[in-house]
């Protein structure tokens, strides 16, 4: 999408797409250019003044439009989204609906804070003005492509910025969808979407007229990016890999307690950026809960995402079960138990079960890198004390959850767990529009809610007098 028209990519190098579902070929894309990475920069850099000064009530309207085109066609981005990453066809439906919210809830919260006035003299005049920063690269991960675009799309735009925004290529076509709807909605070049792999994103990255990157996606990808545009100045925006942990306390339903593992870990077969990676239960109830987490994993089925009845979809490619794989083989070689699941099925596509393991410790790689597959690794605790501590362990701080029915264990939890985000007694939820920091190795900089807004603005003080009346004038 180049100028709000979709453009045929002209760059040399190309990309094999693979169906996950069957392990079929399913096309060829066509990747990006250094020209067509120009083209996009140069864009959006001659539609910046006229959108910062376009009014942010039109800006907002803008927005509404988009979203009411995103939520018409949820049926059919879903159905991409599904062919494309394998993910269950009602959440996928379901993550263009979230997208369409995102974009209507910048709508509102873009034009409440543009700035404020300050207390100084009385025939003065001093305000704090927000100001757009211009031009905005937005990479996103191909995981949960609708949301992580719209989300971030929405706060540069309603905002005043332009944005050249780069899909992952795992999901390249999905997001060029989503962004071809957004891009109808708003004039010529103030959002152009390229299609390319870590080449093009290093290009965009690179160039001098980008004045703020913000990318989800990779711990090592974000790491190189935040050294690039932060050689040249350009302010980052990081939200990165998670181990996210999640701590079963004694006195918990063990029935209830398993059915929050199993959606933490299993839902979207494990590759969410929030997804439970990490369980620490307490030994009084571990046997309870491991029987029931074994039950659950038992009875979700491999299948066909289109298939209502499926329970787990494929990973996105091969190279993603690889990595699942080799974790689950080392967790297993190293002393852990497999509970359920633990190997790869027959048959094509690249499926990979709902997998227990009790008995991890701290040095394997399943506890400590990011495995992003449909992995519960378990380790017994003696207390909530221990739990908790090996909870707050390790190289990420994206987000962690604890299941507990003592408020003094919880109210501790979120005094002590060094992460962005901590949720007690619920792995997923939370009101719209929170805002938070990832920590360590999961990036920086606030990347939703409110708050995002003011990372993609500039604070500007000005201060106002009048002037004295020229020598000899009457006055006014």
């Amino acid at each position: 999408m180049l100028g709000g028209r979709a453009v045929a990519a002209r760059g040399d190098r190309t990309l094999d797409v693979v169906d996950p579902t069957t392990g079929e070929a399913a096309g060829t894309l066509r990747l990006a250019g250094a020209d067509e990475v120009e083209a996009a920069v140069a864009g959006a850099s001659a539609a910046r003044a006229a959108w910062r000064r376009t009014a942010p009530s039109a800006r907002a309207a803008a927005l509404r439009a988009a979203a009411a085109a995103v939520r018409a066609d949820a049926d059919e981005l879903g159905a991409l989204l599904q062919r494309t990453t394998g993910r269950l066809l009602g959440q996928a439906r379901a993550s263009a609906e979230v997208a369409a919210e995102l974009l209507e809830e910048a709508a509102v919260t873009g034009v409440l804070d543009t700035g404020r006035s300050l207390g100084g003299s009385v025939d003065a005049v001093d305000v704090v003005r927000r100001e757009p920063r211009g031009v905005v690269a937005v990479l996103t991960p191909w995981n949960d492509p609708y949301p992580a675009a719209a989300g971030l799309l929405a706060a540069a735009l309603v905002t005043g910025n332009t944005v050249v925004h780069k899909p992952s290529e795992r999901s390249a076509r999905a997001g060029l969808e989503l962004g071809r709807r957004i891009a109808e909605a708003l004039p010529e070049g103030v959002l152009q979407v390229l299609v390319g792999d870590g080449e093009t994103g290093a290009a965009l990255v690179a160039d001098e007229r980008v004045h703020v990157v913000a990318h989800v996606g990779s711990t090592a990808t974000g790491r190189r990016i935040a050294a690039a545009a932060g050689a040249r100045g350009a302010r980052v925006l990081l939200e990165n890999g998670g181990k996210d942990p999640l701590v079963v306390d004694a006195g918990v339903d063990p029935a209830w307690a398993a059915q929050q593992v199993a959606t933490g870990a299993f839902t979207n077969t494990g590759q969410l950026c929030t997804a439970v990676e990490r369980v620490y239960v307490h030994e009084d109830v571990a046997d309870a809960v491991l029987a029931e987490l074994v039950a659950l994993a038992d009875g979700l089925r491999c299948g066909d995402p289109a298939d209502p009845g499926t329970g787990l979809g494929p990973l996105v490619d091969e190279r993603q079960r690889a990595v699942v794989e080799q974790h689950v083989d080392a967790a297993v070689a190293a002393g852990a138990r497999v509970l359920a699941g633990g190997a790869r099925p027959d048959g094509p596509g690249s499926f990979y079960p709902a997998t227990v393991l009790d008995g991890c410790t701290a040095d394997m790689a399943v506890m400590t890198e990011e495995t992003f597959g449909p992995v519960a690794a378990v380790t017994r605790v003696p207390s909530f004390a221990e739990g908790l501590a090996l909870a707050d362990a390790g190289a990420y701080g994206l987000a962690a959850t604890v299941l507990t029915p003592s408020t003094a264990h919880a109210l501790e939890a979120a005094e002590t767990l060094e992460v962005g985000t901590v949720k007690v007694n619920a792995v997923f939820g939370g009101a719209p529009g929170g805002s938070a920091d990832p920590r360590r190795a999961s990036g920086q900089g606030r990347g939703f809610g409110p708050d995002l807004l003011g990372e993609l603005t500039s604070l500007k003080a000005v201060h106002l007098e009048a002037a004295p009346p020229a020598t000899g004038s009457q006055g006014a």
